[in-house]
């Protein structure tokens, strides 16, 4: 059984062979009011059961951070009110259940998910199918949307951290305001805050992301190039993050969320700040990153990166020919899944993983 777990509702659902096999439950979260919260999670889930035809065999879901999700205990979290001092969700919901429980964030399972079911693996046939000598192993999920998550799955491995902290891109620098997080430029509120700012016009958190991408097509009334450079803001300030976690780890990258939406206006600036230049003191440029990074959603680049670099060499010493790709790249695509999908079939791999550790345990 699956959740995915908002600041205004949560939607219930259970999963098997990596399909849903109940329509989704929403119930609002009630998340300023502990007790009805709690409440709510115990009515949802007890409604899927009963919708099941068989037992289920675990518990597996997203919410939010700060948390110690090995124990299943939520911290304080600011979408959340009612959650102070340390909430021990899991431990309750194992008690009343009588089942195994694994909680995550939505940035690690989103990426879980696109790494095992979803992204990574349709790429690697995509490049197969192409003859390309190429495959990769690694994945940086990043959720757009309210906020800024991200997730990494290095060799079908997802990386936890020792504090439950294993991508916190968040709180990488923000390119433009240093005193500020990533988070600040890289999230609805920046959408919303650089248009404001660029239109003359006061702060309004009724106009959405999909209300400003409306304006800057001319879809909508308002100021058209406002519009168009809060989405240029946010894909610069979007890239400058994905470069600094490329910088430690090599992989794909894929995005997920609501404001995927506007790829076509964030991802140009995106890109730009992904394959730019730095300098050095005496003025020498070289490449922000140590590979190229291609624009995964645009089909005309894809049979260059399908193609790569491929050399043939001689083995010094004997006639023996091998062969290697000297093109160093990286791409960055959309989901293809969804986040709230993929989100679900990373807790449900990430259930699969713990029941087969524990089954082979005993």
């Amino acid at each position: 059984m699956t959740l995915d777990a908002g600041g205004t509702n949560f939607v219930f659902s259970a999963i098997r062979g990596n399909r849903q096999i109940v329509d989704p439950i929403e119930r609002p979260s009630h998340s300023s009011d502990l007790d009805r919260c709690l409440e709510t999670l115990l009515e949802g889930f007890s409604e899927v059961k009963k919708r099941l035809s068989a037992e289920p065999s675990a518990i597996s879901f997203a919410f939010p951070g700060p948390a110690d999700y090995q124990k299943g205990i939520i911290g304080d979290l600011p979408n959340f009110e009612a959650f102070k001092d340390g909430v021990a969700m899991g431990p309750m919901l194992e008690d009343h259940f009588k089942l195994p429980v694994f909680i995550d964030n939505d940035g690690n399972l989103f990426a879980y998910g696109e790494a095992l079911s979803g992204y990574l693996p349709a790429l690697n046939r995509r490049l197969g199918d192409a003859q390309s000598i190429k495959t990769f192993r690694n994945l940086i999920g990043i959720t757009l949307g309210t906020g800024f998550g991200c997730g990494i799955v290095v060799d079908r491995e997802l990386l936890s951290g020792d504090n439950s902290c294993g991508a916190e891109i968040h709180n990488t620098l923000n390119k433009n305001h240093p005193e500020w997080n990533a988070e600040e430029s890289v999230s609805t509120r920046a959408i919303q805050r650089v248009y404001a700012e660029a239109s003359g016009l006061s702060f309004n958190a009724g106009l959405m992301p999909r209300d400003i991408y409306q304006i800057a097509r001319g879809e909508k009334e308002g100021d058209p190039g406002a519009a168009l450079e809060s989405f240029r803001q946010y894909g610069e300030n979007l890239g400058s993050s994905i470069a600094n976690v490329l910088c430690l780890i090599d992989g794909i990258v894929v995005l997920g969320g609501g404001i995927t939406a506007a790829w076509d206006l964030f991802a140009p600036s995106m890109f730009t700040e992904l394959n730019r230049n730095y300098e050095n003191f005496r003025g020498i440029a070289s490449p922000r990153l140590s590979f190229r990074c291609y624009n995964l959603e645009d089909e005309s680049a894809f049979p260059e990166f399908a193609a790569g670099g491929v050399k043939k060499l001689t083995v010094p010493g004997s006639e023996r020919i091998v062969q290697y790709d000297n093109l160093p790249r990286t791409g960055v695509g959309k989901s293809s899944l969804g986040a709230s999908l993929a989100t679900s079939l990373g807790a449900y791999a990430i259930a699969l993983r713990y029941l087969s550790k524990s089954a082979a345990s005993r």
